[in-house]
């Protein structure tokens, strides 16, 4: 046999067949990539509508929390104030309050009064001059305070600081 007799004949109808299947291909994978494309897109703006909703129940829930604060300022603004220290006693009982509500979403106060300063806490707002060395470097002042949550400050410390 012949080397041409082993080849397969290329006729005009074969080449149209192929042509014909590769371009049905191409219109099927254009179809699932723009199926693809608007799978993705409807997915996006699901997200984007959960991460809304979840942050508007997020931020609910804290109000919840912190409305018998308010419920109980009100009650303080309203007592008599022929008792000033009845409201002294009050506005302190509240601020318990507000500290447990809070303590309660994770918040923590960061501790300022005889602590090393340290500027991922704390912000000094200056320094108080000290004759003790083991004050130096150590807060002497808190003159704001501060808050934070297990991963991060919220607001740093404004405090003074101990400087020989």
């Amino acid at each position: 046999m012949d080397e041409e007799e082993l080849q397969p004949e290329v006729t005009e109808d074969n080449e149209q067949d192929e042509a014909g299947k590769l371009e049905q291909e191409i219109d099927s994978l254009k179809t699932e990539i723009k199926t693809v494309r608007a799978d993705f897109y409807n997915f996006r703006q699901r997200t984007i509508k959960e991460r809304n909703e979840t942050r508007a129940r997020a931020k609910e829930e804290v109000i919840t929390e912190m409305l018998p604060v308010l419920d109980n300022l009100d009650r303080a603004l309203t007592a008599s104030s022929d008792d000033p220290v009845g409201i002294v006693k009050g506005v302190e009982m509240v601020q318990r309050q507000f500290v447990g509500v809070l303590e309660g979403l994770g918040v923590s106060i960061i501790k300022t009064e005889g602590e090393m300063f340290d500027p991922a806490l704390h912000d000094a707002s200056g320094t108080e001059k000290v004759d003790d060395p083991e004050l130096d470097g150590k807060i002497t002042a808190e003159l704001l305070r501060g808050y934070r949550t297990k991963d991060r400050v919220l607001r740093p410390a404004k405090v003074t600081v101990g400087k020989i």
